[in-house]
C-alpha cells in the first residue's frame, strides 16, 4: 500500500472517529433537554436531513442524460434483463 493510500485511509478513521464522537456527544445532550426542546430538535433536524437529500436529488439531476437512462431502465421489460448467476456463477 502506498503513501497515498494510507493517509487516505487515516482520513476516513479520523472523520469516523468524529463522527462517532460527535454522536455520542449527541445522545448525552438529548439527555438533558426538555421534551419542548427535544420537539424543536427533531424539526431542524428533520429540516437538515430534507436538504442534504434535496442537495444529493440535484446533484444526480445535473448529470447529464441520467434521468432519461433511468425512464428508459424502467421501461425495458423484464424478459429483456439477464440473471446475474447465468452471467456470473462465481459470484
Amino acid at each position: 500500500m502506498n503513501t497515498t493510500d494510507n493517509s487516505q485511509e487515516d482520513r476516513e478513521s479520523a472523520v469516523s472517529v468524529s463522527v462517532i464522537e460527535l454522536q455520542r456527544q449527541i445522545n448525552d445532550l438529548l439527555k438533558q433537554l426538555s421534551p419542548e426542546r427535544l420537539q424543536v430538535l427533531t424539526d431542524f433536524a428533520a429540516y437538515l436531513a430534507n436538504i442534504e437529500s434535496e442537495t444529493a436529488t440535484q446533484e444526480l439531476l445535473a448529470i447529464p442524460g441520467l434521468l432519461e437512462r433511468v425512464k428508459q431502465n424502467q421501461a425495458t421489460p423484464r424478459s429483456d434483463y439477464t440473471a446475474w448467476r447465468t452471467l456470473r456463477s462465481d459470484v
